[in-house]
């Protein structure tokens, strides 16, 4: 399996503030990790402090 986190950093308030924004977001979807079961096909969508998505997690089921 592999874990994938996309975030696009080039527009609104992780484009401000990318370090902080980034460290915002690792922190939370860390802590919300626990509401899935981490099987191939969990995923969601990623927001800024903004609340403008700006990527997605998710589990895949091949690493590579």
């Amino acid at each position: 399996m592999r874990f994938l986190l996309e975030v696009t950093m080039d527009e609104g308030a992780l484009a401000e503030d990318p370090a902080g924004e980034l460290q915002r977001i690792l922190r939370y979807w860390g802590g919300n990790l626990k509401h899935y079961g981490l099987r191939p096909g969990d995923g969601s969508e990623i927001y800024d402090s903004a609340y403008q998505e700006v990527g997605r997690w998710s589990i895949g089921d091949q690493a590579g």
